[in-house]
């Protein structure tokens, strides 16, 4: 089993959002939480990554239990988190946006060698990489995001609002390119 949720309860301080939420998700599985606003979705993504700290249950990555840790750590073992604010560096170009992804990543080639994927993955990012990202439209920030969490190599990506916001063929691709990563492990 790759991730693993335990009747886990979660919330903002004393406001509780989360209660007594479990699933699994599997290698390979691509995996949506479907819901209104404020039914917990982010909640959720935010407590898996760390952001948070659920108050009761027990969530488990790769059969380790990752509740009690920080959202740095749980980078380091192999999750990204791309919030749906995204959270780009406006001022730097979109290669330094996507070598800020790779922070965790300290073999040079290994970060080029992701580098190249990304930019294979989405050729716009390529012909964009020397542009600011603040000057970008939102499909495109969509995919430096998305670009950025996977600089890290991650085992499990959470994507809060894949399509929030965007254009219906900015959409079928930000969601096409989230399939080829799925099938391509």
């Amino acid at each position: 089993m790759l991730l693993e949720l335990k009747e886990v309860n979660s919330g903002y301080g004393f406001l509780q959002i989360l209660r007594d939420v479990s699933l699994e998700i599997k290698e390979g599985e691509y995996v949506c939480l479907i819901g209104p606003n404020g039914a917990g979705k982010s909640t959720t993504l935010k407590t898996i990554a760390g952001m948070l700290k659920p108050s009761a249950g027990e969530i488990l990555f790769r059969g380790e239990r990752i509740d009690a840790k920080s959202a740095h750590l749980v980078t380091r073992l192999g999750i990204a988190y791309i919030s749906e604010e995204m959270n780009l560096f406006t001022n730097m170009t979109v290669q330094e946006n996507l070598f800020m992804g790779a922070y965790t990543v300290r073999d040079k080639g290994q970060q080029k060698k992701r580098l190249d994927f990304v930019y294979d993955l989405f050729p716009r990012l390529a012909e964009r990489r020397g542009q600011l990202a603040g000057t970008m439209s939102g499909g495109e920030r969509k995919m430096l995001a998305i670009g950025r969490g996977m600089m890290s190599n991650p085992l499990l990506m959470l994507v809060d609002e894949p399509s929030f916001g965007l254009a219906p063929i900015m959409t079928e691709t930000v969601f096409a390119s989230l399939d080829t990563l799925r099938r391509e492990g």
